[in-house]
């Protein structure tokens, strides 16, 4: 069997994590290639088996089986167009990013053109395949919760006037449409995108993010009620140890959503 060829866009502490473990996979055997700015700092970190590439005409010359954005925002408008318009797949991390109407519409058309694909992990989140079941729904309530300790909040709380190691209670950051969610807070709010887009849209998500001071964790609750059922879930993820606000897990979801791109059985 031939190595499947995997091209990283960035090379942070999650793509750091991906490398590792995909150079450490048995079958199948990857094959990695990393792009970067010529000059990035992050050049220096990337393990010597893995291929630099500095743009996208290298990337293609990699011809990768699959691409996986772990750049942020900027890298979904920047690096993400082309590679879909050269007919690959994308599996795109930074899906806050898509709460713009015309990059979605953007990436959706080069990929139908090429014949590529955009592929979105539920990353910090459970129970999309019930959200997109929910799509058929005549009526439906689709709601999120974001509640996260004051460490993952601490220059959104300065900024309010609150000191983040004196909360005497929770804070509500934010109410509003999804939309309006990943746009004021587009590094932290993937989750309300990723329900948005497995389910009725952005408009049609009603989002509050909390700040509290006894959470233990980084919660998400989802709420759907419609005439197919009611649904709740709630789970409370550990912190990135490099960055509390987003999960630990988000990383093993963007594993597992290679893992299942691969795979000759696929569970959606």
């Amino acid at each position: 069997m031939r190595a499947r060829r995997v091209a990283l866009i960035g090379f942070g502490a999650i793509a750091g994590d991906l490398a590792a473990a995909l150079l450490a996979a048995e079958s199948p055997v990857y094959g990695l290639g990393v792009l970067l700015r010529p000059g990035s700092a992050a050049r220096e970190r990337v393990p010597e088996p893995v291929a630099l590439l500095s743009d996208a005409a290298e990337l293609a010359a990699f011809r990768p089986d699959l691409v996986v954005e772990a750049a942020g925002h900027e890298a979904v408008r920047s690096v993400v167009p082309a590679c879909l318009e050269q007919g690959l797949p994308v599996l795109v991390s930074s899906i806050g990013a898509l709460h713009d109407a015309a990059l979605l519409a953007r990436l959706t058309d080069a990929a139908r053109a090429s014949g590529g694909r955009l592929i979105l992990p539920s990353g910090a989140l459970g129970a999309l395949d019930y959200v997109r079941a929910l799509r058929a729904a005549k009526a439906l309530s689709l709601s999120y919760e974001s509640r996260k300790p004051p460490s993952a909040w601490r220059e959104e709380l300065l900024r309010l006037g609150h000191d983040p190691d004196r909360l005497d209670g929770p804070v509500t950051l934010f109410s509003g449409t999804a939309r309006d969610a990943a746009a004021a807070y587009p590094q932290n709010l993937n989750v309300a995108a990723a329900l948005a887009l497995a389910g009725p849209g952005f408009e049609a998500v009603e989002v509050a993010v909390i700040c509290d001071p006894q959470a233990t964790g980084n919660g998400h609750a989802v709420a759907a009620e419609s005439e197919f059922g009611r649904m709740r879930i709630e789970i409370v993820n550990t912190p990135s140890p490099t960055n509390p606000k987003t999960s630990w897990i988000v990383g093993q979801s963007l594993l597992a959503a290679i893992v299942q791109h691969f795979s000759p059985v696929i569970m959606l």
